[in-house]
């Protein structure tokens, strides 16, 4: 899939290579600022249990 996406993108070899990290970055910030802290929520381990008094 890598190769499929790096042969398919345009120009020199040092383009392609600044495009594809572009596209690893723009991923990265993608997950990091929306993906990972909508899934947050429905993680059960950040639950704390510690000093819980009912």
């Amino acid at each position: 899939m890598y190769a499929w996406i790096f042969r398919n993108l345009p120009g020199p070899l040092w383009m392609r290579i600044l495009l594809s990290l572009l596209l690893v970055a723009a991923a990265v910030l993608l997950l990091m600022e929306y993906v990972f802290p909508w899934l947050s929520q429905f993680n059960p381990l950040t639950d704390s249990t510690i000093g819980v008094t009912e």
